[in-house]
């Protein structure tokens, strides 16, 4: 945001090609390094921090490169809380009882939202505006997150098997990507739980729409609306008009937005998806705060409605345990042995 530092990821994927080219790209930049891992010995932020530690010492030197490093980790305990210990990083908690999905209201979140420039303080003001809703009832017609959780089960129940988020603004797309492990690891366990999926309109509606109107109906859309934007562009008017937009002649491109967004909601609707409307005023930190708490608390009601335990994931060690045996990590010997067997 404006002048901010940028902000580049690495640790989410296991991508030699995108690990190198991030390299090339870091060589020309002036740089520092957030690491965020409770143990240390996730696979894919470890590599990632191993190779950019190396880059980073190499470039720098190792004295001022301890300076350039920050960990957010375990309190007291872990590999990367004991490397920060050794070589005396600036360290943030990431606290015992909050799992990774549900941890962006923390120092996992706040601190690289905060470096790239965005205010910590509203976003989290948001977030405490929706606690006290929350805590002000349970019941569904004064509590939305209850009533989103209900309405979530009682489409499972009448077979929608399928939620997309749906939102209408770029801006939302990662937004998008965290509710989709938000519920995905947080649901998806014991043979139950809601797929969730995510699209981008009207982007989308050129390549999912078609599904989505005429295709299986196991689906139901969850349509994240923003009520304003916060810059101003109108259509201009064009004498040729050779494209027919004169209709649309001095009118503003979110009021186009707009009625595109009422336009598929109803066509969607008449084809049999219900729609479940959520709308914040325009996106900023508060209203994104107000979202972040409003589905992490709607997640938990629902996942305790079917069932689950909304705050472990024990089906992703599942790969994990493969991966490892065909790496030969010591200690997976007799699953190296079982898995060879296998293929």
């Amino acid at each position: 945001k404006g002048n901010s530092p940028q902000i580049i990821y690495a640790g989410q994927n296991i991508c030699e090609d995108y690990l190198s080219d991030l390299l090339e790209v870091l060589e020309e930049k002036d740089y520092a390094l957030t690491v965020i891992s409770k143990s240390g010995t996730t696979t894919e932020p470890a590599l990632a921090f191993r190779i950019l530690k190396s880059h980073l010492e190499n470039k720098y030197g190792k004295g001022e490169a301890r300076e350039r490093i920050i960990a957010i980790t375990d309190e007291s305990k872990g590999a990367l809380k004991q490397l920060a210990r050794e070589e005396g990083y600036t360290t943030y908690i990431v606290p015992d009882d909050v799992g990774g999905r549900y941890s962006v209201l923390t120092p996992v979140g706040l601190l690289p939202i905060a470096i790239a420039g965005f205010d910590i303080r509203a976003l989290l003001a948001g977030a405490r505006k929706m606690q006290k809703i929350n805590n002000a009832s349970s019941s569904l017609s004064d509590n939305p997150m209850a009533l989103y959780a209900a309405a979530r089960n009682a489409l499972l129940k009448s077979g929608k098997v399928v939620e997309i988020l749906v939102n209408y603004q770029p801006k939302l797309f990662y937004f998008t990507e965290w509710w989709k492990q938000l519920f995905g690891e947080s649901e998806g366990k014991e043979g139950k739980g809601i797929f969730p999926a995510g699209v981008g309109f009207t982007t989308d509606l050129h390549s999912m729409g078609q599904y989505i109107q005429d295709g299986y109906r196991m689906i139901f859309e969850t349509v994240l609306a923003v009520g304003q934007a916060k810059k101003k562009l109108e259509v201009p008017s064009d004498d040729a008009n050779l494209d027919g937009l004169n209709y649309l002649a001095g009118r503003r491109i979110h009021d186009v937005n707009k009625m595109a967004e009422l336009g598929t909601a109803l066509a969607h609707i008449d084809g049999g998806v219900p729609n479940i409307g959520i709308i914040i005023p325009e996106v900023n930190e508060e209203s994104i705060g107000e979202l972040i708490y409003f589905f992490e608390m709607s997640c938990a009601l629902s996942g305790y409605t079917l069932g689950v335990n909304p705050f472990d994931q024990p089906g992703v060690e599942a790969y994990k345990k493969n991966m490892f045996a065909l790496l030969g990590k010591p200690g997976f010997e007799s699953e190296t042995e079982a898995i060879r067997k296998k293929i």
